[in-house]
């Protein structure tokens, strides 16, 4: 027997068991972490409400731990996950301002529901200052026919910072901004003349655009404003010093896009504050890249339709920041979309546009690293829910997708974070 056979097949032998230890010991954490996750959960406040839990190894394709991941949850802001994957499939780099098209010395402007002009966080001026250049403009606001609001949205909610209404050409985030320095300051200036002081509860009138300010004003106030074409023309013209018709007639030829800002900063915005206007205008956005008409139902019904066909439990999906709790999706449906990313977006890309555990976002002050980060992801919380899917990155150096879904408890949510973060702790020390 020659030199080559004996290390061929010694090679091969020792090739071969460190595969089966490798395998004895994946099958040995799976086995150790489904042990002791249903340890925790039947010994602990878990146990007295509905979860869902998956996680997934997306490099084997094996799943390591699952309970009730078929069955449907209310989200909340989990849903911005499938937000942020259709925006990243259907926008462009830098995203889309506004369409115009010149003709007989008239520039005829169209929204594209790009949510940054003049936005409290983004202050972009890229539109206004194009505007401003022009010498007659028409404006087009009629291609937008979603609702202002998201169905199942509580009527309550109208003057809360949280729930400003979807719009074709939104301006300053859609809300007012007042904050005290001495006296009142407010953005923008053009309300001026519809603030009241007094201690109503209600910080807005339900019909008009009358606010109310508590005069013990500590923190800066945002209170959505009622969005309209005849708004939306004067405060355009305030800020431009032109004046501006409203055109009934949409561009149909000729078309020209201004872009603005990169798409993922608006994303990531929308995935580390858990911003609702933000996540319902990129889907309002999404659906100008299909068709000149707006529609948030469009954009949902194609990519369900195309790239997320093959989703084995096909959600009820109707907005795109989950304030609705007409949604309903499973721990499946998140690890699914999730793995798709893994798959298809460069991962320092990727983990860039996830809160960070103890470090960025709604996550700064849970599930902090030990000592580097382990977790990213987007947390969705309503009343008696509580929700976090993302990416759990192992001591071992693994990469996992994970979605863990609390719905219908009672008790505090800090006392649900504490309990996941356990088994959260657990998959990191073991897998």
């Amino acid at each position: 027997m020659t030199y080559n056979t004996i290390f061929y097949k010694n090679y091969r032998s020792f090739l071969y068991c460190i595969i089966l230890m490798f395998l004895v010991g994946c099958a040995s954490s799976k086995q150790k972490i489904s042990k002791n996750t249903n340890t925790i959960i039947s010994n602990s406040l878990l146990k007295n409400h509905f979860i869902g839990i998956k996680v997934y190894d997306p490099v084997s394709n094996k799943t390591i731990f699952e309970k009730n991941s078929t069955k449907y949850f209310t989200p909340a802001s989990n849903t911005k996950i499938f937000t942020l994957y259709t925006a990243l499939k259907l926008l462009p780099e830098y995203s889309p301002l506004l369409k115009y098209s010149i003709k007989d010395n008239i520039t005829y402007i169209q929204g594209t529901g790009n949510p940054i002009t003049l936005h409290p966080y983004f202050k972009d001026s890229t539109a206004i200052r194009f505007l401003k250049k022009q010498k007659n403009i028409a404006l087009h606001l009629n291609n937008f026919t979603s609702d202002k609001f998201g169905g199942g949205w509580a009527w309550e909610d109208f003057d809360t910072y949280f729930s400003p209404e979807r719009s074709a050409f939104p301006l300053y985030g859609n809300v007012l901004s007042i904050y005290k320095k001495g006296y009142l300051t407010t953005y923008p200036k053009y309300f001026n003349d519809s603030i009241q002081v007094t201690p109503f509860n209600f910080k807005r009138d339900l019909v008009k655009n009358t606010f109310y300010v508590n005069p013990n004003l500590n923190d800066t106030l945002e209170i959505p404003f009622k969005t309209g074409n005849t708004l939306t023309k004067a405060l355009l013209e305030k800020v431009t010093t032109k004046k501006i018709n409203i055109s009934n007639i949409p561009i149909t030829a000729n078309k020209t896009t201004l872009y603005g800002i990169a798409t993922d900063s608006i994303a990531q915005r929308m995935m580390y504050v858990s911003d609702n206007f933000l996540a319902e205008q990129l889907l309002v956005m999404a659906s100008s890249t299909l068709s000149d008409t707006l529609n948030v139902n469009k954009a949902i019904k194609h990519i369900l339709t195309t790239d997320l066909a093959d989703l084995q439990q096909q959600p009820r999906w109707v907005d795109g920041s989950g304030l609705s709790r007409y949604n309903l999706f499973t721990p499946t449906s998140f690890v699914h979309v999730l793995n798709k990313m893994y798959h298809e977006v460069p991962r320092n890309r990727l983990l860039s546009l996830f809160p960070v555990g103890g470090e960025s976002g709604t996550l700064k002050n849970w599930y902090k690293g030990n000592p580097t980060p382990y977790i990213y992801a987007k947390s969705g919380s309503l009343g008696n829910n509580y929700s976090l899917s993302g990416y759990l990155i192992t001591k071992s150096g693994k990469t996992l997708i994970f979605s863990f879904m609390n719905n219908h408890f009672k008790t505090k949510t800090s006392d649900v974070k504490k309990e996941m973060q356990t088994v959260l702790e657990l998959i990191r020390d073991t897998y």
